[in-house]
C-alpha cells in the first residue's frame, strides 16, 4: 500500500506539473483567442532591431495567438511624423509606436501613452508569465513615470562606441609609416589629440597610396538632425559639456552669461575639433546620418570612427553587407583625461547610451491585444537570437546566453562594453522640450557646417537662442 501511494502521489504530482507547463505553454493561444481577427499596426524606425521585429517576432507572435501584427518601417523623421500626428489627432492608426528614449519626456508630458505596469495589475489575464519588468536592465528606467510604472518595452539599447579597423592599425608596416611620422605606437586613440593624430594620417596614407581610405567617420549631414545630435550627444560631452550645455537647475540657462555651457570654452574646442574632423573624413560624410556612417565603416572607407553599436555586429559579421568583417576593434570614445576621471566620478557621461522603447498609444483601438505583442517582445526567451541579429540588450540575461558570449567574441568585446562599462554613457537629458529646442537651434548648426558662420559666433547664437525658445515655452522665467 504505502509503495502504490507513493507511485500514485508521484502520478499526480507529475501530473499536475503537466498540466501547469501546459497551461504556460498554451498561455500565448489562449490569451489570444478572444481577439482573433485583429490586426495591430505599427511604426518604427527602419533599424536593424526594428525589422528583427517586422521579419521574425511578429510572425512568430501571430503564430501563437492569431493575431496579426504589420510594422511599418521608416525614416526616423518619418517615423517620429507619424506617431505624433497620430496621436495628437486621436486617429488611432497605430497600436504600437517607436519611443526614442529622448522623446520619452515629451510624450509622458503630454499624456500620449498608455501605463503598461498599471494595466496588467488591472487585468491579469492579460499578463504573461514570462513578462517580468525586473529582468530588464537599467535602461528601462528611462521608460518610466515618478513612480516607477512602465510606459513602453525596451526593444533596443546601445551605446555609440569608438570602432576602428584592426587589419589596419595591426599592419606592421602601416604601424612602421605611423612612427616614423609621429614617433608614437599606432594605437586605438584615447585622446581628442591621439584621435585626430590618427585621422590624419590615414586620410593622409589613402592619398598618398591612391586607396579610397579616410582617417575618420563624421556623421555630419548639413540638414539632418544626425549631424546636430552627434555633437551634442557623441562630441561635446567628452570635452565636459554635459545636457547640450543647458543647466536645468539654474533656470534653464544656456549661454555663459547667463551659468550655461552651450557657448562656452569647451563647447567651441569641441565644434572645431569635430569639424576639422568632417575635413578630413571621406566626401559622403556631408550627406551622412547614422545609417551612412555605418555604411562608411563596413565599406571600408575609414580607419575608425564613432558608430552607433546597432551597427556593430552586422558590421563586423555580416560578409553580404560588410567588408571588414573580422577586423573589426571596439574601444571607448576618445577624450580628455580629466573628463574620462569626472565622469569615473559620477559627474556627467561619455557619450550617448542609445536607444528606444514600443509604447501602447491612448489612442489606440486594440490595447489589449497589443499588449499581449509588447509582452511578447519584452520576454527573456526571444532576446539572445534577437542580440545576435542586431546587437541590442534590453534584459540582464541576455549578457549570459552562450550565443550572445560567441557574438562577443566577433564583436571584439561590445556586448562586454555594453555590461560593464554601459554606466559610463547617458540617455539624452529628460527635457520635454527637446524637440523644441532642436528645431530651434538646428537651423544655425546647419550654417556653421555650411561654413556660413563661424563656429565661435555660431555657438553664441544657438545659446541665445536656446534661451529665447525656453523662455517663449515657459521654463525661463
Amino acid at each position: 500500500m504505502i509503495r502504490k501511494s507513493g507511485i500514485g502521489l508521484a502520478a499526480l504530482t507529475l501530473g499536475l506539473l503537466a498540466s501547469v507547463i501546459s497551461a504556460k505553454a498554451d498561455f500565448w493561444s489562449d490569451a489570444g483567442a478572444k481577439y482573433q481577427g485583429v490586426v495591430l499596426h505599427g511604426v518604427t524606425e527602419s533599424t536593424p532591431p526594428s525589422n528583427y521585429i517586422k521579419d521574425v517576432l511578429a510572425p512568430e507572435f501571430e503564430k501563437k495567438t492569431g493575431i496579426k501584427v504589420e510594422i511599418e518601417t521608416t525614416s526616423w523623421d518619418q517615423m517620429y511624423d507619424k506617431a505624433i500626428k497620430d496621436m495628437e489627432a486621436k486617429t488611432g492608426i497605430y497600436d504600437m509606436v517607436y519611443i526614442e528614449q529622448d522623446i520619452i519626456y515629451a510624450y509622458l508630458a503630454r499624456n500620449f501613452l498608455v501605463n503598461i505596469t498599471q494595466s496588467l495589475k488591472d487585468d491579469a489575464s492579460l499578463k504573461s508569465p514570462d513578462f517580468d519588468e525586473t529582468h530588464f536592465t537599467t535602461f528601462a528606467n528611462y521608460f518610466k513615470n515618478a513612480d516607477g510604472d512602465l510606459f513602453g518595452v525596451p526593444m533596443e539599447a546601445f551605446i555609440k562606441v569608438y570602432l576602428y579597423r584592426t587589419d589596419l592599425f595591426n599592419d606592421p608596416k602601416i604601424q612602421e609609416a605611423f612612427k616614423a611620422e609621429t614617433g608614437k605606437d599606432l594605437k586605438p586613440a584615447a585622446t581628442h589629440e591621439e584621435y585626430t593624430q590618427i585621422a590624419e594620417f590615414f586620410t593622409k596614407y589613402g592619398k598618398d597610396n591612391g586607396l579610397e581610405l579616410w582617417g575618420t567617420t563624421a556623421q555630419a549631414h548639413t540638414g539632418h538632425p544626425a549631424s546636430w545630435y552627434e555633437f551634442f550627444e557623441s562630441v561635446a560631452p567628452t570635452f565636459g559639456v554635459y545636457n547640450w550645455g543647458i543647466d536645468a537647475g539654474n533656470n534653464y540657462a544656456a549661454t555663459v552669461a547667463n551659468g550655461g555651457q552651450m557657448n562656452s570654452d569647451k563647447a567651441k574646442a569641441a565644434l572645431k575639433y569635430w569639424l576639422h574632423l568632417r575635413d578630413i573624413a571621406p566626401p559622403e560624410s556631408a550627406a551622412s546620418t547614422w545609417t551612412e556612417v555605418g555604411t562608411t565603416f563596413a565599406a571600408g572607407r575609414v580607419a575608425q570612427g564613432l558608430v552607433y553599436g546597432e551597427n556593430a555586429a552586422w558590421i563586423a559579421s555580416d560578409a553580404e553587407k560588410s567588408r571588414v568583417v573580422g577586423n573589426v576593434g571596439v574601444a571607448l570614445p576618445p577624450t580628455d583625461a580629466a573628463v574620462l576621471e569626472e565622469v569615473k566620478g559620477g559627474t556627467g557621461y561619455l557619450g550617448y547610451y542609445d536607444g528606444g522603447a514600443f509604447g501602447l498609444p491612448i489612442t489606440s483601438k486594440n490595447k489589449e491585444a497589443a499588449l499581449l505583442f509588447l509582452q511578447f517582445i519584452g520576454q527573456d526567451s526571444v532576446q539572445a537570437d534577437w542580440a545576435v541579429a542586431a546587437p541590442r540588450i534590453t534584459n540582464t540575461a541576455t549578457y549570459d546566453d552562450p550565443k550572445v558570449i560567441e557574438m562577443d567574441k566577433q564583436l571584439n568585446g561590445y556586448y562586454s562594453m555594453l555590461k560593464n562599462e554601459g554606466k559610463l554613457f547617458a540617455g539624452a537629458p529628460p527635457f520635454p522640450f527637446h524637440a523644441q529646442v532642436r528645431e530651434a537651434t538646428a537651423p544655425i548648426f546647419y550654417s556653421i557646417l555650411l561654413g556660413e558662420i563661424g563656429p565661435d559666433e555660431g555657438l553664441d547664437q544657438m545659446a541665445a537662442k536656446a534661451e529665447e525658445e525656453l523662455t517663449n515655452l515657459g521654463y525661463r522665467k
